[in-house]
């Protein structure tokens, strides 16, 4: 029997799909012990009851203000406190922009070993095995640690979220801490993007490279993304391009995203790109050049001017959806 602790990360007050992977990653290890869910911020508690629905035993609510935004000083030491409240056995938080941030702190604090960007969770012979991607996702590695606390991060959109119990009871606990000393506090947010679909978390995605040739040129693709309720993503080759921005780019010095659909339109397949997209369940290419490395990676590859492909697929897309 385990005790597992996850972080619930909320954006725009909402839970993200990632934390509730991380409650069924812990319902794999957890061996009949307790799973509890940390969850930070004023006016929060409405969200325990949605992590016990999907598996939670217990939530730990710090209602502090300096918790609202995340903040890594703020956040490492409310996250340490925390731990050292419950003493968990394992450790999980998603492997998003905070997790990376907070993951490392946190662990060198508590001197634990870290296992991050894992994709699935097993018990082989009692242990915990983690899998993770390496070389790019061209090959894949599994760990575990040899002693002490359990600690990892696991990837969005690759362990299956179980169906919600409307009628699972859940247990709150109101944790007061002790913050002090912050070398930084949040007094805005200026946010580049606004509405969409989170490009970390997003089902299907519809990325553009340098063949869109301009910040018009995403337009057409907006389009297609629409339709379909997808995210807009981008290759390192369009962002440094100025066609968009650094928050869409999608790579190894990007996003790295694991979509259930991935349309590359004008991308060439550089391996830096392919780092972050490599393991989509599928992959659609559309390119002018037949010898364009993405086709190597794609399931289906379409040759042609995107500029003509893509309005006839968002065509085709609404014609299917309104008789579906």
């Amino acid at each position: 029997m385990r005790t597992v602790l996850i972080l619930a990360e909320i954006k725009d007050d909402k839970l993200r799909n990632v934390t509730f992977e991380c409650v069924a990653a812990a319902q794999k290890i957890a061996d009949g012990g307790k799973i509890i869910a940390a969850v930070f911020g004023e006016n929060r508690s409405s969200h325990s009851a949605i992590l016990g629905y999907y598996g939670a035993d217990q939530v730990y609510v710090v209602p502090h203000h300096l918790l609202n935004m995340y903040t890594p000083d703020a956040y490492t030491q409310a996250f340490v406190q925390v731990i050292e409240t419950i003493d968990p056995d394992v450790i999980f938080m998603g492997h998003t922009s905070i997790g990376k941030d907070l993951a490392p702190r946190v662990a060198a604090r508590l001197g634990l070993g870290l296992v991050s960007d894992s994709i699935d969770v097993a018990l082989e012979d009692g242990e915990i095995i983690f899998t993770r991607p390496i070389y790019a996702g061209k090959a894949f590695q599994k760990k575990k640690i040899q002693e002490g606390r359990v600690f990892a991060t696991i990837r969005p959109n690759n362990i299956g979220v179980g169906e919600m119990d409307t009628g699972r009871p859940v247990e709150q606990k109101n944790v007061t801490l002790d913050i002090q000393d912050l070398r930084t506090m949040i007094k805005d947010v200026v946010r580049k993007t606004t509405s969409g679909v989170d490009l970390a978390e997003a089902k299907v995605i519809v990325s553009g490279g340098r063949g869109v040739k301009s910040a018009e040129g995403f337009a057409v693709l907006q389009e297609l993304a629409n339709v379909l309720g997808a995210a807009v993503g981008a290759s390192r080759g369009a962002c440094d391009a100025g066609y968009c921005d650094y928050s869409l780019q999608i790579g190894q010095t990007g996003k790295v995203v694991t979509p259930d659909l991935y349309i590359a339109c004008g991308i060439s397949g550089a391996i830096q790109h392919l780092a972050g997209m490599s393991n989509s369940k599928v992959i659609v290419a559309i390119n002018k050049d037949p010898e364009a490395p993405i086709f190597q990676v794609a399931d289906y590859g379409i040759v042609g001017d995107l500029f003509e492909v893509v309005p006839l697929l968002t065509e085709e897309f609404e014609k299917a959806l309104v008789t579906s």
